[in-house]
């Protein structure tokens, strides 16, 4: 298996978002190795006989993905036996032609706590957490989106990815088996908010899976029960014209990049 490193003087998270988007065009393996915070010559000089040492085991030289700002700790890395990219040097040049300005770079700029909107995600992260499972009613005035679904159809990641990556409040509302009655109908709670709300379904096959994992032999993880709730839920959401999403065959990213295309909500951190 061919080894794959993301080097960086920071949190080496740029280095592995451009990395793990170039190797996943390619069906085959990688054991993935990240090492954040190289900034000094001598933690360079280590990281380097790392990779040598990752040569030498699998007869491979590894693919090298690094971000790094300071110059003579680019240096040592740019020498390694591994093939060596460097992010910053393949755009930077032509970003200063094209802006008609210098580049000044800054270690820990890109994912520091100085960053303007590093307190907008905290606040958003903490209002996810008080407003998940339905626990909190009182604050939804304050809410960007309301995520609402059958329990365990992926409202709690979804929530928490939007408040940490985009810093959006997302609170998130579970319709239950005590919602439903003899027919689902919109819970008063949330009637008023019904512009701010987006539904995820699932499907049935997979929450019976879901749910088994974590009530086995129950009626909560019932196909059965599971097809009901599903039913219910996605008639109300055609009947009150709330845009849904099934969430089956998407990762949490990929369901938060479709809500926020969806409904147009701004990110509010890049």
């Amino acid at each position: 298996m061919r080894t794959a490193y993301y080097i960086s003087d920071g949190t080496a998270i740029t280095s592995e978002v451009f990395g793990h988007a170039l190797l996943s065009l390619f069906t085959i393996e990688f054991e993935h190795i990240t090492v954040p915070f190289v900034e000094t010559e001598e933690q360079a000089k280590q990281v380097v006989k790392r990779i040598s040492e990752s040569f030498q085991d699998d007869g491979q030289r590894p693919l090298v993905f690094y971000t790094i700002v300071n110059t003579e700790v680019r240096k040592i890395i740019s020498k390694s036996v591994g093939i060596n990219y460097n992010f910053l040097d393949q755009f930077v040049a032509p970003l200063e032609i094209v802006l008609g300005v210098p580049s000044k770079p800054e270690k820990h700029r890109t994912h520091s706590i100085h960053e303007k909107t590093y307190d907008i995600r905290i606040e958003a992260v903490n209002y996810a957490l008080a407003n998940d499972d339905g626990s909190n009613l009182q604050e939804y005035d304050e809410a960007d989106i309301i995520l609402v679904g059958v329990s365990r159809s992926g409202k709690t990641p979804t929530s928490l990815y939007l408040a940490l990556q985009y810093g959006i409040k997302a609170a998130n509302y579970p319709f239950t088996e005590e919602d439903m009655g003899d027919i689902l109908k919109m819970p008063p709670a949330l009637k008023r908010h019904k512009d701010k709300m987006f539904g995820l379904t699932i499907e049935a096959q997979r929450l019976h899976q879901i749910r088994s994992e974590r009530r086995a032999n129950s009626r909560y993880a019932s196909l059965q029960q599971c097809r009901m709730e599903l039913r219910e839920v996605e008639n109300l959401y055609r009947k009150e014209k709330i845009p849904f999403l099934n969430s089956t065959r998407y990762s949490i990213e990929e369901i938060s990049a479709k809500i926020l295309a969806t409904t147009g909500l701004k990110r509010k951190k890049y």
